[in-house]
């Protein structure tokens, strides 16, 4: 990904401001990088509707583990701190979880703050992703379970301001910030096993 070659301040990589509110035009004037699957227009719904989100991250990534046990129970067990738990209200309310959530959604609201910068998020998913090997037996599909719970978490978050059209977008972009969590962890786990092979040389 070019992360390591590439290590700028945020100031200098931060997507530069538009406001396409009132001037449609500029939507076919804006070069948006090939490498993302989103158009000049959905990346601006995407990031408007994410606004309802930000301002309830919380909640909107607790709802997302909570959907995420009952469609994949077993990865609860991952969690020492709450993986006992069975009723959904001791797990609604668990401090463990609301903590886990929120520090999940910080990462999808960097992501989608700054969708349009590919080269800053590919790297800073492509880190959080790899940073990952430490859990004993994580594979790169635990990211894509998250996937469905997420998106039915945002559209209850959202209520009557989701739609087909915003439930297409945010499907898009959260596809497209999995693949790169997921890359980045294939990268790193490759590149942890290289060492230790190379290490048993010795």
């Amino acid at each position: 990904m070019g992360c390591r070659q590439t290590k700028k301040a945020d100031t200098d990589i931060q997507p530069e401001k538009k406001n396409l509110a009132n001037d449609k035009d500029e939507f076919t004037a804006i070069c948006v990088d090939p490498r993302l699957p989103l158009d000049a227009r959905q990346i601006f719904k995407l990031k408007q509707s994410w606004k309802g989100i930000k301002r309830n991250m919380e909640p909107t990534g607790v709802e997302m583990f909570l959907r995420l046990f009952k469609r994949k129970s077993e990865l609860k067990s991952m969690f020492k701190e709450f993986k006992h738990l069975e009723k959904e209200d001791e797990l609604r309310d668990n401090e463990a979880l609301e903590h886990h959530a929120t520090l999940v959604m910080t990462t999808l609201d960097d992501a989608i703050t700054n969708i349009d910068n590919v080269e800053y998020i590919s790297c800073m998913l492509s880190e959080r992703g790899g940073s990952h090997v430490r859990f004993n037996g994580f594979h790169e599909s635990n990211f894509y379970n998250i996937k469905e719970p997420f998106l039915d978490a945002v559209k209850i978050t959202l209520e009557d301001r989701s739609n087909e059209a915003i439930e297409k977008i945010y499907s898009i972009a959260i596809t497209f910030i999995l693949n790169t969590l997921a890359n980045g962890f294939v990268e790193a786990h490759e590149a942890k096993a290289a060492k230790e092979a190379k290490e048993k040389l010795k």
